[in-house]
């Protein structure tokens, strides 16, 4: 009984939010073609990474209400050497969604998209972290 209750307890500890990924949190993005930014709670979903757009503002800092809100901005994140992250990015300025490659480094994230096989990229700028 008393290995049962050891091994729970080191059960709980190991998921414990301690372990979090490094890009789990609130990301503050870039601004896109209009000047607004969007605030991205990247967390887990099911066995990768998604976002979603919790709140935006003007580029005069002032909150907004697209229609995208709520939305997944990035999913199907899988992590890969060195702080990459590759997955699916929707871009709301210009309703496309892009093959995107995230690349953590501290609190920034550099992001870019390419679509048609990736003849076509973009630049999604630098996010960055605000939890």
């Amino acid at each position: 009984m008393k290995q049962f209750a050891t091994l729970f307890l080191i059960s709980l500890c190991a998921a414990s939010p301690a372990l979090a990924d490094p890009i789990e949190g609130l990301w503050r993005t870039a601004p896109d073609d209009h000047g607004d930014v969007g605030f991205i709670r990247v967390g887990i979903c099911g066995t990768n990474f998604c976002g979603v757009l919790e709140r935006a503002e003007n580029a005069q800092g002032k909150a907004i209400q697209p229609d995208t809100l709520g939305r997944k901005i990035v999913w199907n994140l899988s992590s890969g050497d060195s702080g990459e992250y590759q997955g699916r990015i929707y871009a709301p300025d210009r309703d496309k969604e892009y093959m995107s490659k995230l690349e953590l480094s501290g609190n920034r994230i550099t992001v870019n998209g390419c679509v048609l096989g990736g003849l076509i990229c973009r630049s999604g700028g630098q996010w960055t972290r605000v939890q």
